[in-house]
């Protein structure tokens, strides 16, 4: 599970040790941005208000700050093992813009909770598309 930030920036190590990572999104998130999901309810109305944040990155990966890690990542770790498999797993992994974004990243799957399988299926396929 790839989860935190520095995880991200040392992958090409990691991935020589491993057969596949899979990004632990609402962890990362939480590591990138320094706060708790729990927490987020007292602020990020303000946070909306204010533009600081367009959307909430617990519910679409965040791009600009999480998704450069992300691609950072699965940069060096194809640049240390070609093959290896990567991907998500979490609520990300049921969002149809994250799971955009992961096509964009060329990851090999998303995982997600049960509910949320049917609308990451459609999202996956319109990908696809």
């Amino acid at each position: 599970m790839i989860e935190v930030p520095r995880a991200c920036l040392v992958a090409e190590s990691i991935a020589k040790n491993a057969d596949f990572f899979s990004f632990g999104t609402n962890d990362l998130t939480q590591t990138t941005f320094g706060f708790s999901r729990d927490d987020t309810g007292s602020f990020f109305p303000h946070y909306f208000e204010k533009d600081i944040i367009s959307t909430d990155p617990f519910e679409q990966i965040d791009r600009e700050g999480v998704g450069k890690l992300m691609s950072l990542a699965v940069k060096d770790a194809r640049a240390a093992k070609n093959k290896i498999s990567i991907g998500i797993c979490g609520e990300h992994g049921g969002e149809p813009n994250s799971i955009s974004f992961c096509k964009e990243l060329g990851l090999d799957y998303v995982s997600c909770s049960p509910y949320r399988v049917p609308i990451a299926r459609l999202a996956a396929a319109q990908v696809e598309l």
